[in-house]
């Protein structure tokens, strides 16, 4: 408060000298016409009115609402959703086998089928979230896959399996890259590594949980029951996604005017303009297709976890359905602590050092040698125990670099985030797709040793394409 003292007379007129900012105000007759200003401000005081003492301070400004914390927990969850829809399959498999008859590889080519469907049509999903938004985009897309996930328990033979499992990863292809792009506008710079480093532990958080609850559901059910069951929880999701989410924060009316502020003084006031993405700059930039390279090796390296470790733990560990259940997520939860790790301390090392690029960096190829380190030992250990832990070792290593790189999407493509992380993701999963046919094959032809001893090569090739990257500098010139 300010403090006012007594009045003065000066001259005939009444002066009172004002403490603080306010300046100095002149008392002047009953109905002034003609008030003097002393300082900045300009005040009547009738000679009949009481001379206030204090002068209040301006209100408190209000603080920013939660909204863009809102919307990071809705796309966790989408993130969540699509993890358990993959592990359906992968928790299914030796069910699946024993009721239509499948052979090893007749399943590596139906799993193959979806990973090329959704590796090809990952730029279609990424355009469709920069050409039309990712409100209406990211709807149609879980709303496609979630239905695809549902008929698969409609599946007769290995033609129509497959069949269903192209249409189910022509759907859910969209979804990285259009999620990743509905946070552009939602998240500062400073928080996106943790950001991307929530969603992705979500989605794994999502794998670790489904293989015990689609075990327990085939153990009573059948193995067609959980794949309608989560197909709903997908159509559940995409209503509530419709009906929260705007592509712009200007549109939600839940944000107050300082979250406005903070998401603006950070990211631009850039309302509801989509701009042409300029291919040429992305597609002709050496660092687009280094960070792409080193997603390959990522991503094959994760779908020997999600699709075949559940089978090389019954078939090889001799663990039973009910056992491959839980040790199969075990894994998958460590990657959750490596998802939310990495993506924190590459956030908090950026913020002690300024040095964005460095901060990425460091994160990530720590990450991949851990997983290059330990993988064989995973492999070599006769107890099935370790070979679970030191799995989730790995899985951790491999999970800390996963919210850096979705974060260089959107630190160097800025508002083309979804079509630059579209890319990525397009190398990421023929990366996946290969994992899936090929680790039969190996199987087959030399053992599960190769299979291991691929993912340590991988790993370690990963770690120094990610020395190359350099996360700010911009795929597209300004």
């Amino acid at each position: 408060m300010v403090q006012a003292r007594d009045p003065v007379k000066r001259k005939g007129s009444w002066w009172v000298d004002v403490v603080g900012r306010c300046g100095r105000y002149k008392v002047v007759d009953s109905n002034p016409k003609t008030p003097v200003m002393s300082g900045e401000l300009v005040y009547h005081i009738a000679m009949s009115a009481p001379i206030p003492r204090t002068v209040p301070e301006p209100q408190a400004v209000a603080r920013p609402t939660s909204v863009r914390r809102i919307v990071l927990g809705l796309t966790i969850a989408a993130y969540m959703i699509t993890y358990m829809d993959r592990v359906v399959m992968s928790a299914a498999i030796p069910s699946i086998q024993k009721d239509l008859g499948f052979s090893l590889v007749t399943m590596g080519t139906i799993t193959f089928s979806f990973r090329l469907a959704y590796a090809l049509f990952q730029l279609p999903g990424g355009w469709l979230g920069d050409k039309f938004g990712p409100r209406r985009a990211l709807t149609a897309i879980v709303v496609w896959w979630s239905t695809f996930t549902a008929i698969t328990a409609a599946a007769w033979s290995a033609a129509s399996m497959a069949t269903i499992q192209v249409l189910f990863g022509m759907g859910e292809a969209g979804a990285f890259p259009v999620a990743t792009r509905s946070l552009a506008r939602w998240t500062l710079p400073q928080d996106r590594g943790f950001a991307q480093g929530a969603t992705h532990a979500g989605s794994r958080l999502g794998g670790a949980i489904t293989p015990p609850l689609v075990v327990f559901l085939i153990v009573r059910y059948g193995w067609r029951v959980p794949f309608v069951c989560f197909g709903l929880l997908g159509i559940v999701w995409a209503a509530l996604w419709f009906w929260y989410y705007r592509d712009d924060p200007e549109d939600h009316a839940s944000v107050n005017e300082a979250e406005l502020t903070l998401l603006h003084s950070a990211l631009g006031a850039k309302r509801g303009v989509r701009n042409a993405i300029p291919w040429k700059f992305v597609l002709s930039s050496p660092q687009m297709w280094i960070i792409s390279v080193m997603y390959f090796c990522y991503a094959y390296n994760l779908d020997f976890y999600l699709t075949w470790f559940p089978k090389y733990l019954n078939s090889v560990r001799g663990l039973s359905l009910t056992k491959m259940g839980a040790f199969a997520s075990v894994p998958l939860i460590a990657g959750v602590a490596g998802d939310l790790f990495g993506g924190w301390f590459s956030d908090r090392l950026f913020r002690w050092t300024g040095k964005l690029a460095m901060s990425r960096r460091i994160v990530a190829t720590s990450g991949f040698l851990l997983a290059a380190v330990a993988i064989w030992p995973a492999y070599k250990d006769s107890n099935p125990v370790a070979c679970v832990l030191l799995s989730g070792l790995v899985m951790f290593g491999l999970e800390t670099t996963v919210g850096v790189s979705w974060a260089l999407t959107l630190d160097m493509g800025g508002e083309f985030a979804g079509s630059v992380s579209a890319i990525m993701n397009t190398l990421g999963n023929t990366g996946g797709a290969c994992a899936t046919l090929l680790v039969p094959i190996f199987v087959q032809a030399f053992g599960w040793q190769v299979p291991f001893i691929v993912i340590g090569g991988l790993s370690a090739l990963a770690a120094l394409l990610f020395l190359r990257i350099d996360a700010a500098k911009k795929l597209i010139p300004a």
